[in-house]
């Protein structure tokens, strides 16, 4: 069983920088690709970004290539999402999530899931 707690989330204005933090506990990090996820109100779940066990392979969506960067610290059992040049539609609670499989997690299949941050940007 892996646990999941977001942090790093708050208000922030168009063309800052906020970095969330997720951090794993109860499994072994390090066998599970990670993904950042969002979902606004009305709006369906979005696959944010994605990285894979050993973290050399990335992937992200279309609306934050090149403004967001996914990483992750084994050794801290630590996945981070890096947001700059935010923007107003990057308003959303964000989720991390792990999977066994890094192909699942573009479609938002994952064994765990956190309880998710807010994120707001003002214009």
């Amino acid at each position: 069983q892996v646990q999941l707690v977001e942090s790093g989330g708050g208000l922030a204005e168009a063309g800052d920088s906020l970095t969330l933090t997720c951090a794993a506990s109860g499994g072994t990090f390090s066998s599970y690709a990670m993904g950042w996820f969002r979902q606004a109100p009305g709006n369906e779940r979005e696959v944010v970004a994605r990285i894979s066990p050993n973290g050399i392979t990335t992937y992200y969506g279309d609306t934050v290539q090149g403004r967001f960067t996914i990483s992750r610290d084994n050794a801290k059992n630590t996945v981070y999402l890096r947001m700059t040049s935010l923007k107003p539609e990057d308003t959303a609670v964000y989720s991390c999530a792990a999977s066994l499989s890094l192909f699942d997690l573009r479609f938002a299949r994952a064994q765990y899931w956190g309880q998710g941050t807010q994120v707001t940007v003002s214009s």
